[in-house]
Parts: structure tokens; sequence; C-alpha cells
């Protein structure tokens, strides 16, 4: 239990919203860990795809520490050496890769035209090369034919390994190309994902990303219907963008977060990196129903900041547990 507001949001962060940090700690060790040994597989696995180890990199939430509890996941490209293949877009919608040199191991893995490089084909490979390494239990294709899902023995993470190649250098730029999910390619660069909330988090005193993590928590309520996890961390960085201000007490910033969503949540939310157009895809319905909630948690936390005002501090505190639910601090 706890006697102040500020002692029952920083329970909350660090007992039920942030990572353990002894979990971060481990899941990074695995993660250098199983880089290494992938990239071993090179030399000991026949036909495996040659790979560029100095462009792998690290993605998603975890990576750019916006992930909140629990940790389910942790996200990682491997490159492939192109060995000469060369990509085309498709109505700005698809990418399409072909090699026409056989003697380069991506062959194998061209569709029935004997030219176009299946991202099915090479996740397949991914998958039945890794699923022996030593401490990981289980390695399937994800539902969706992105990535391969490689689960470890007596943890509670698995990791999402996507295989991808990265462009040559056009006008000093790069991306990468990762499974679209029907055997082709799409763009991809988290680079710039990662930069630009490192940029806005350091431009507001580094207050935004518990910002970021206790809203994907209210989020993820059974209260309404639940927006992707990267679309609500775009419309809150959108929000900070031109900010300095940030309070680094959550509770300061959470009145104006529930009413910033409860209409941006209707608008158009841009791609930073230029590649999907419009990141908001909710339907009407789902739409009304967040931003309903957003303004009535609004209101809500206007009473618990007025509450707090006067000196009410458990009924300050009870109101942020009807926002928040049970997981946050008793008082008392």
């Amino acid at each position: 239990m706890v006697t102040s507001v500020i002692s029952a949001f920083n329970e909350f962060l660090k007992d039920t919203v942030n990572l353990d940090s002894e979990d971060t700690k481990t899941a990074r060790q695995d993660r250098d860990n199983l880089r290494t040994r992938i990239q071993s597989l090179q030399s000991t696995v026949t036909d495996f795809p040659a790979l560029y180890t100095d462009a792998d990199i690290n993605y998603g939430s975890f990576s750019r520490r916006t992930k909140k509890r629990p940790l389910d996941d942790v996200d990682m490209f491997f490159c492939m050496k192109a060995a000469g293949a060369e990509y085309r877009e498709i109505n700005n919608d698809y990418v399409i890769i072909s090699t026409k040199n056989k003697e380069s191991a991506l062959y194998q893995y061209t569709k029935d035209d004997g030219e176009t490089i299946s991202s099915i084909k090479v996740l397949n490979k991914f998958k039945s090369s890794v699923s022996n390494l030593y401490q990981y239990r289980s390695a399937e294709v994800n539902r969706r034919q992105e990535t391969v899902v490689l689960k470890l023995n007596n943890k509670d993470w698995s990791f999402d390994i996507a295989p991808c190649f990265r462009t040559a250098e056009v006008a000093g730029e790069t991306f990468y190309l990762i499974p679209n999910g029907t055997g082709d390619w799409k763009k991809a660069d988290p680079r710039v994902d990662k930069n630009r909330t490192v940029e806005i988090n350091q431009n507001n005193s580094g207050n935004v990303l518990d910002v970021i993590r206790v809203v994907k928590y209210w989020n993820g309520r059974a209260t309404m219907h639940t927006m992707g996890s990267y679309l609500l961390e775009n419309i809150i960085l959108n929000y900070y963008q031109n900010s300095t201000n940030c309070s680094k007490f959550v509770d300061l910033e959470l009145p104006k977060i529930f009413n910033h969503l409860s209409s941006a949540v209707y608008s158009y939310v841009p791609d930073p990196k230029g590649f999907q157009g419009d990141l908001n895809t909710l339907s009407s319905e789902q739409k009304q129903t967040i931003s309903a909630r957003a303004s009535s948690d609004y209101y809500k936390s206007l009473e618990a900041r007025k509450f707090e005002g006067e000196k009410d501090l458990k009924s300050s505190v009870n109101k942020w547990r009807e926002i928040f639910g049970a997981e946050f601090p008793v008082y008392g």
C-alpha cells in the first residue's frame, strides 16, 4: 500500500508496467548468444544463406525500450548477402527480389520461375536450421509467415527472427527488405523508429518512455478495443514530437495524453519511415470505443488531479485505480 500519488505511480511502474531489470538483462544476453549461434549456421548448415553480419540489427519495442510487461518476445533481423540479387517494387505495395546467379545459395530459394526468391522458403530454411540449437525447444514460422518464432527452454519470452536484405546505398540512404507474408518482401527500417524514439525521449529529459509504457498498459485492459502497440506508440510520439517539457511525473502527463487520444484515434497517423502510409487502420467502431474510453478516463484523471490538489490522496489514488484497475496500488 502507498501513501501518495507519486509513490503509487512509482510502485505501479516498477512492479507492474516496466520490464523487470533482471529479465531485461537476461534477455539481452540470450539475444547476443542467439545471434552468435545463428551467424555460425552459415558455416555448419548446408546451403544456409551467406550472412551479412555487419548489417544485423535488433528491432521492435524491446529494442526501442517501449515494451511493457510481460516480456514475451524479442525481435531480431538477420541480414543475408544479396550475391547479385536485385529488387523491384510492385505498385509501391510489395517487393520482388530475384536472382539469376545459380552459384548463389539463394538460388535454391527461388519460386517455380527459377528467378524470384521466395521469402517463405527462406523462412523455412531458418526454421529447420535453428530448431536444433541448444537450449531452444521449438521453432515455427509465425501465422503471418513473416518471422520464425524461436522459443527457449525455461524462459517466458521467445525470439522473432526475420531474415532480411539491406539495399545498396542510394543518395546516402539504405533500407531493409523483410518477408511480407505472401512469399515476397516488403520495406522496413527499424533504425528510423529507434532513432526517432530516442530523439523525442531525449528532448523531453528521458520522460516519454514511461508515458508510452503506462499508456500501453491502459490500452491492454479489457475496457475497449485495443489498438496496435506500434500505432499507439506513434500517436504518443507525435504528441511529443515538438515538445521538450514532458514531466517525470506520469500522472501529470496522462490527462493530456488521454485527451489527445480521444481525438487522435480518428486521425491519419503517418508511417515515420514513409513505407506504409496510414498506420491507423482501425474500424469506425474501434475508433469510437477507444475514443470514448480515452475521453472518460481523461475526465477521471482530472478528478484524480483535483483530489490530489485538495490533499485527498486516498480519493486520488482510488480514482487512478478506476482507470488502471486492481493492479494499481492501494492507498493506505
